[in-house]
């Protein structure tokens, strides 16, 4: 009886499996790691017209549509001048990589990234490990991202892309 009813909570709607949640998240890794391999390859954007929809929120999406109307640079698409996933404008190929769900609370999984980005460099920023929380929800049965959240290495404090998106949005 135990079984079944695991199997039907298993098989329920709307519940985030630890098998597939992190795939937005590993997807979105996957270009990263690209993006600053070192290799001669073509830039591939995060926010794709073609991937945007699969991998976040509608309310994400949203968010990111109407920062997209003030880019960050003059003749720039992106409202963002930087790489938010690494969260700057330089890196090293990304070293150390670890992708971890974390058990759903509040309806949301949280997907933790880590990665040493300066591996490259001479000094103490070679061995800072940098830590992006990717906050997933379900949305017509799939996990998507709902945010992404960056963790300051030394501070500690945290940065939503949502939040800096709005700020964007509002001229701030």
């Amino acid at each position: 009886m135990k079984t079944i009813a695991l199997l039907c909570l298993l098989a329920a709607p709307g519940v985030l499996h630890a098998a597939d949640v992190a795939d937005p998240v590993k997807e979105i890794m996957d270009a990263t790691v690209s993006n600053w391999s070192g290799a001669d390859t073509e830039w591939i954007d995060i926010f794709d017209a073609a991937k945007i929809d699969q991998r976040f929120s509608r309310d994400f999406v949203a968010k990111y549509h109407e920062a997209e109307k003030h880019p960050a640079m003059e003749d720039g698409i992106s409202p963002f001048d930087y790489d938010v996933i690494i969260n700057g404008e330089d890196a090293c190929p990304l070293k150390d990589i670890s992708i971890t769900p974390e058990p759903p609370a509040d309806g949301k999984t949280e997907v933790v990234v880590r990665f040493r980005k300066m591996d490259c460099a001479d000094g103490p920023e070679a061995q800072v490990v940098s830590t992006v929380r990717f906050e997933l929800i379900d949305e017509g049965g799939k996990p998507v991202v709902d945010d992404i959240v960056n963790e300051d290495s030394e501070t500690k404090e945290s940065t939503s892309l949502k939040a800096i998106m709005t700020d964007i949005i509002n001229g701030n």
